[in-house]
C-alpha cells in the first residue's frame, strides 16, 4: 500500500481523499494557494505545501508546482481529485515521469476519453451505441451551422475538452446558432484552452444516466451501477442520486454490459463513469440510451454510490493504484437501498445563482439518520471568489427512494449559512416538486420551472415573533397586558429590508442588537430599525452593480441608448462562467461604468438605467 499521498486538489474532495487515507495509515501532504492558507484540506493533512498565488492557473493548475511539493515532501504517489488536473494526460504523464505513482488511469486512456468527438468514434467501433452528430474537424461557423441544420434542431453544441456544463449550449432555432457557437467557444476557450465543438442532437425529454466503472491492472473491469444525475440547472448537476427511477433489471444489464465495454475499450485502470444519455418521454429501455461521454477520474457524486454499495471508492482507488486487485468482483457487488446527493452552493437562486462570496459566519448543517456531510469548509471560513463556490454536498440514505428523499430535505431544511447566500431552499422546492417526487425527471425540469423554486423563502410570523423579543427592552412594551386584545407591531431590518412585525409583549431584560433567524435551509439577520438609517439602492434604482469580481468581455449598449427590460446589456465572466446582465426595466442608458476587457470588483457600478423622466433628452 502507498506509504504517502499528496493530493493536487483543494476543498471538498481534498478532505474527502484526506479522511480515507488516513483511515489506512497513510500520510497526507496538502498544497495551498495563497487564497487557502487557512483552508480546512491544508488543516486536515499531516503537512501542506504552498504553491502560489490564488487564481487557480498560478497555484492548482501549474504541474511543475504540484510535482515539486511532491519531491520536496518526499510524497509516493498523487492524487488528482476531480476538477484541476485530473484529466490532464500529460500531468500524469509528468508524474510518472518524476517516478511517482499517479492515483488514476493511464494517459492514453485519458487522451482517448478525452475529446468528446474522439471518444464517441471510439465508442461506436467498440458497440456502444452514440448519439448522432458532427464531430469533424472542420470548425468554420459556416459548416458548423450547416451541420446543425442537417441533424436538425434544436442541438447541442459542446466544447470536444469540455465538462461540468462549461462550454455547452442548446440551440433551437437556426436564427440563434451563431450568437450560441460564438458564446460557447470564448467559453470553452478560456476555461479549457480549446475552443473546438461538436454538435448532436438534442434529445427530447433527456435524462442523464451514468454508470460508475472500475478497472485494475489485473485484467478485471467491474462497475458499481448506476446514477441518475437528470436534475440540472445550465447542464450542471443540482441532485443526483442512485439507482435511477425507473431502471429495471434488463436495462441495467444492457447499460452497465455498454459501460464495461467502453471501460474495457481503453484498457482502464481506476475509477470512472461512462455518462449517457436516455429518452426520457416514456419508460426506460436499452435502446433510446446513448453514450455522451467518460469522465476519468473521480466524480463529485461518487457519495451516492458508495453509500447503496457500501464501498469506499476512495480506497479502490489507491488499492488499484499500489497495484491490488479490484475487491470484490462483480458477482460481489449489489445495492442497497437509495441514495440522494444535493451540492449545497453559495450561490443566490434569487440573483441568478451568482455566487455569494464572504466569510461564513454562521454554518449548521442539518443531521438525519443515514445522513453524511462531505464539505471542505468550516464556521469561520472564507468562500473565495477565485473558486467553485461549494459548500458541501448533503448526502442521505434510506431503504428505499422516498425515505432518502425525505431524509436529504429534513437535512437541507435544518441548515443554516449566513451571511452568505445558498441554494438550499431551491433544493428543498426541487427535491418536494411533484414531477422529482415521482422519478420523472429530465434535464429541462428546472429550466420550465425553476423560477418558482428560485423564489426566495421569507421566515415564519412565529420565528420573526420570537427574534423580534429579543430585540425589544421590556421598558418598551411596559404597558402590554398578557389578556388584553391589543397588540402592537414594530418595525424592523430583515437582511436590510424594513419589515414590520406584530409583537407578543414578551420583550428582552437585554436586548440584542441583532438576532439570526435560521428556518427553511436559510438565514436571516434581524436588527432594530432607526428612523435615521440610510441604506443602498434597492434594484428599482437601475444601478447594475458587478455581482463579484470578474472581466467584462461584452457590452452591447452606449450611453444614451433606449432599453427595454430583459434586454442584453453586457456579459461578465467569472468563475469560469459567462454571466449574461440585463436591463432591470425600460429606459435609458445614463451611465456606462465598465468597458469591454476591463476588471471588475464586486459592487462595482456596471451601467445605470434611468428611466425616461430622470433623462434630459
Amino acid at each position: 500500500m502507498i506509504a504517502s499521498l499528496l493530493i493536487a486538489n483543494r476543498g471538498e474532495i481534498a478532505c474527502r481523499v484526506i479522511r480515507t487515507a488516513r483511515r489506512l495509515g497513510i500520510r497526507t501532504i496538502a498544497v495551498y494557494s495563497d487564497a487557502d492558507a487557512e483552508a480546512l484540506h491544508v488543516r486536515e493533512a499531516d503537512e501542506a505545501v504552498p504553491i502560489g498565488p490564488a487564481p487557480a492557473r498560478e497555484s492548482y493548475l501549474v504541474a511543475e508546482k504540484i510535482i515539486a511539493a511532491a519531491r520536496q515532501t518526499g510524497a509516493e504517489a498523487i492524487h488528482p481529485g476531480y476538477g484541476f488536473l485530473s484529466e490532464n494526460a500529460a500531468f500524469a504523464q509528468a508524474v510518472m515521469d518524476a517516478g511517482i505513482v499517479w492515483v488514476g488511469p493511464d494517459p492514453s486512456s485519458i487522451t482517448a476519453m478525452g475529446l468528446k468527438d474522439a471518444a464517441k468514434t471510439l465508442m461506436a467501433e467498440a458497440g456502444v451505441p452514440v448519439t448522432p452528430g458532427y464531430m469533424g474537424e472542420d470548425q468554420s461557423p459556416g459548416l458548423l451551422a450547416d451541420e446543425a441544420g442537417k441533424i436538425g434542431y434544436p442541438v447541442l453544441i459542446k466544447a470536444v475538452a469540455g465538462g461540468g456544463g462549461k462550454g455547452m449550449r442548446l440551440v433551437e432555432r437556426e436564427e440563434d446558432f451563431a450568437d450560441a457557437l460564438a458564446s460557447c467557444q470564448r467559453e470553452a476557450a478560456s476555461a479549457f484552452g480549446n475552443d473546438h465543438v461538436l454538435i448532436e442532437k438534442y434529445i427530447a425529454s433527456p435524462r442523464h444516466i451514468e454508470v460508475q466503472v472500475f478497472g485494475d491492472r489485473h485484467g478485471h473491469v467491474v462497475h458499481l451501477f448506476e446514477r441518475d444525475c437528470s436534475l440540472q440547472r445550465r447542464h450542471q448537476k443540482v441532485i443526483e442520486e442512485a439507482p435511477a427511477p425507473g431502471m429495471d433489471a434488463a436495462t441495467r444489464e444492457a447499460l452497465c454490459a455498454a459501460a464495461v465495454r467502453a471501460a474495457k475499450a481503453v484498457d482502464y485502470v481506476g475509477a470512472g463513469t461512462i455518462e449517457f444519455i436516455a429518452d426520457g418521454s416514456g419508460k426506460l429501455s436499452a435502446d433510446k440510451i446513448w453514450f455522451m461521454e467518460m469522465n476519468t477520474r473521480l466524480q463529485v457524486e461518487h457519495p451516492v454510490t458508495e453509500e447503496i454499495t457500501g464501498v469506499d471508492l476512495v480506497e479502490w482507488q489507491l488499492r488499484v493504484a499500489s497495484g491490488e486487485p479490484l475487491p470484490l468482483s462483480q458477482e460481489d457487488l449489489t445495492i442497497d437501498g437509495w441514495a440522494m446527493e444535493a451540492r449545497l452552493y453559495a450561490e443566490d437562486p434569487a440573483r441568478g445563482f451568482l455566487p455569494s462570496v464572504g466569510r461564513l459566519e454562521l454554518l449548521q448543517f442539518g443531521d438525519a439518520e443515514g445522513g453524511r456531510i462531505d464539505t471542505g469548509v468550516y464556521e469561520g471560513a472564507d468562500v473565495s471568489p477565485h473558486y467553485d463556490p461549494m459548500i458541501a454536498k448533503v448526502i442521505a440514505w434510506g431503504e428505499d427512494r422516498d425515505e432518502a428523499r425525505e431524509r436529504l430535505e429534513e437535512m437541507l431544511q435544518d441548515s443554516a449559512v449566513w451571511p452568505v447566500k445558498t441554494n438550499a431552499s431551491f433544493l428543498v422546492k426541487a427535491l418536494q416538486h411533484p414531477d422529482f417526487a415521482a422519478g420523472t425527471v429530465d434535464t429541462g425540469l428546472i429550466g420550465r420551472d425553476g423560477a418558482d423554486m428560485a423564489e426566495p423563502p421569507v421566515p415564519s410570523d412565529e420565528v420573526l415573533q420570537a427574534a423580534a423579543d429579543a430585540l425589544v427592552p421590556l421598558a418598551a412594551i411596559a404597558g402590554f397586558r398578557l389578556n388584553a386584545a391589543p397588540r402592537r407591531a414594530a418595525w424592523f431590518l430583515l437582511d436590510g429590508a424594513r419589515v414590520e412585525i406584530e409583537l407578543t409583549g414578551q420583550g428582552s431584560a437585554e436586548p440584542a442588537l441583532g438576532v439570526l433567524v435560521a428556518e427553511q435551509g436559510q438565514a436571516w439577520l434581524l436588527s432594530p430599525w432607526r428612523h435615521d438609517a440610510v441604506h443602498g439602492a434597492t434594484g428599482g434604482s437601475g444601478a447594475i452593480m458587478a455581482p463579484m469580481p470578474g472581466k467584462v468581455i461584452a457590452v452591447e449598449v452606449e450611453k444614451g441608448d433606449r432599453v427595454v427590460r430583459g434586454q442584453k446589456l453586457l456579459t461578465l465572466e467569472a468563475m469560469k462562467m459567462e454571466h449574461t446582465l440585463t436591463a432591470p426595466f425600460d429606459g435609458v442608458v445614463a451611465e456606462l461604468g465598465a468597458g469591454a476587457g476591463q476588471q471588475v470588483q464586486v459592487d462595482a457600478l456596471l451601467v445605470k438605467i434611468a428611466e425616461d423622466a430622470e433623462q434630459d433628452v
